[in-house]
């Protein structure tokens, strides 16, 4: 089961991530995609809607057995938690009031991340839109897994872990490869989210906030909508560094799925990004894709091949270096 060992450095290259280019075609062929821009006006009932379920689901919970919380905790919370966590990632691109209110979708970013149990929707901005800017970068971009998961998480069962330990490796990498200054909003999002597992504690007990950060962590690992962790980025097919996913799953997360159209546009919400490939076909049924994360999830963690290498890195520009561009 362990005796496979997968690749054992990055894919490293020397051309510019692809996203940029293919923009510039598509905006110059098919202008109209523009009018796709802006906010999504639902996203902010959305969100509050989801908040409003998991502290109901919470109350309920108060009194029900422990394993019924930990299987409601996988299947229910879980699910609308990972959903969350998307919901955040949408916000943190300032779709849901435009960038001409960032105030406006920094709170709801607090809101939305009070049933996640964890702050983690100014961190998750700041570090986001670094993956964006320099994708595959080799210093700034922290959603590549460093070289020790790579060398660690390498057979079947080591890369079973993993995929069970992704939230831990997804808050813990970037503090230690790209630390960056505290920022005030960063206190402001912990004060909060401290304040409301404080009283979730006291007024409904332990069982309801077990409920919802262990449903954080299980949903957010080995989970079938942490597929997209895995599918969006990781090189399944040599050379090809960004995939889309095309299931029903995008449904619940806010269409993440779309990654190369939310690559190529990310100024577009998810809610818009299948007319991306409507409008402009012939720029996206021809990339590689997936149609199941069950399946990315298997393949990834049985597969010799694949593992925490399995990604494009870019040496980091000598421009770059001194932050001018930062």
């Amino acid at each position: 089961m362990g005796g496979h060992v997968s690749r054992t450095d990055y894919e490293w290259v020397y051309t510019e991530e692809p996203h940029a280019t293919r923009r510039k075609e598509i905006l110059a062929k098919y202008p109209e995609i523009k009018q796709l821009m802006g906010c999504d006006h639902n996203l902010k009932y959305i969100v509050v809607a989801m908040v409003l379920a998991q502290i109901i689901l919470a109350i309920m919970v108060a009194d029900v057995s422990w394993p019924i919380v930990i299987v409601l905790c996988y299947v229910l919370g879980g699910t609308i938690n990972h959903s969350m966590t998307l919901a955040i990632h949408e916000i943190a691109h300032n779709l849901a009031f435009g960038h001409s209110r960032p105030m406006a979708n920094r709170i709801l970013g607090f809101i939305a991340n009070l049933p996640l149990g964890v702050p983690m929707s100014v961190s998750f901005k700041k570090y986001h839109l670094q993956h964006h800017r320099y994708q595959g970068d080799e210093r700034r971009d922290v959603d590549v897994p460093s070289p020790i998961e790579g060398q660690l998480f390498c057979n079947t069962f080591c890369k079973l872990v993993w995929v069970i330990l992704q939230p831990f490796f997804y808050t813990i990498r970037p503090l230690l490869v790209l630390p960056q200054p505290v920022l005030t909003l960063e206190v402001v999002n912990f004060v909060c989210q401290l304040i409301f597992n404080c009283c979730i504690y006291y007024f409904l007990g332990g069982k309801s906030l077990t409920y919802l950060i262990l449903g954080t962590f299980l949903s957010t690992g080995l989970h079938p909508l942490s597929g997209h962790f895995i599918s969006e980025h990781y090189m399944f097919i040599k050379g090809q560094e960004t995939y889309s996913y095309y299931g029903p799953l995008n449904h619940l997360v806010f269409n993440v799925g779309y990654h190369n159209e939310h690559h190529d546009f990310p100024s577009i919400p998810g809610s818009r990004l299948p007319m991306v490939k409507k409008i402009a076909p012939e720029y996206y049924d021809n990339l590689p894709c997936h149609h199941s994360w069950v399946k990315v999830i298997y393949n990834f963690i049985t597969d010799p091949e694949i593992g925490p290498y399995s990604r494009i890195r870019r040496k980091m520009k000598d421009e770059d270096t001194d932050g001018k561009k930062e």
